[in-house]
């Protein structure tokens, strides 16, 4: 079970996502500050393994807040929670673990707090107690959605599909369109488990719920969209699932 500490200065905000939190049995103690200097306080009394912090509070703001935990001799992983699109970027720049848009859904912070477990594991030594957690950051991807650009995590994208000189990347929440070919995509993010399953689809192993290489129309599952896999890159997708099976067993 992992400590967390939420920074909100709205208490009907703190009280939500508290609320959200305790329904994760992963979840144990919980603190809750108003105010960035009522955080760093409390965390100097007791470190948690997670911070979740608004961005916008009197104050210090959660950034703020965020580069003064750095200097701590414990770092908590960190996710922001906020309304403002607009500060993902700067967000990762932090190496924050993950970034919530409000109204939080329940699926999406246990989403969120699985990746917290993964970074906690992950970084997991016989000083992490009383060391700090390095948290890799995660690939960023600017997108753009209703004129404006915001800024996407890659291993939040389902799947990509090929739309001329543009691919669309779906991810749960929504899909975006790059101005990206789709060769181009499938060379970058080869090594971040993207395999081509057909000339209009790149897929994430890590998000196919379902596999069936088998009978006259074999496809693979993603989320709830079921996609056609070509006799041609059959083999390669096959040896790709072989592989990671094998890393996996590892």
């Amino acid at each position: 079970m992992i400590s967390v500490l939420i920074a909100d200065d709205e208490q009907p905000a703190v009280d939500e996502l508290a609320f959200l939190l305790r329904q994760d049995p992963r979840i144990g103690v919980i603190h809750e500050a108003s105010s960035g200097s009522e955080a760093i306080r409390l965390l100097s009394r007791e470190p948690v393994d997670a911070a979740f912090l608004d961005i916008h509070m009197p104050g210090l703001s959660g950034f703020d807040l965020a580069r003064a935990l750095s200097r701590f001799e414990h770092t908590p992983a960190l996710v922001f929670v906020t309304a403002d699109e607009e500060g993902a970027l700067e967000a990762f720049d932090l190496a924050a673990v993950d970034y919530l848009l409000k109204p939080v859904r329940a699926e999406r912070l246990q989403r969120s707090v699985t990746r917290v477990v993964e970074a906690l594991r992950t970084n997991a030594s016989p000083s992490t107690a009383t060391g700090s957690v390095p948290v890799a950051q995660p690939e960023m991807i600017a997108v753009t959605l209703g004129g404006t650009i915001r800024m996407i995590r890659r291993d939040d994208v389902r799947y990509v599909q090929a739309q001329g000189d543009y691919a669309r990347l779906h991810t749960e929440e929504a899909s975006y369109l790059v101005r990206v070919p789709m060769a181009d995509l499938e060379r970058q993010w080869a090594d971040a488990g993207f395999v081509r399953v057909h000339r209009s689809y790149l897929v994430a192993l890590s998000h196919l719920t379902r596999v069936r290489l088998g009978g006259d129309r074999p496809s693979v599952t993603v989320g709830g969209a079921e996609l056609p896999v070509s006799r041609r890159l059959l083999p390669g997708l096959r040896e790709r699932l072989e592989s990671t099976t094998f890393r996996a067993r590892s």
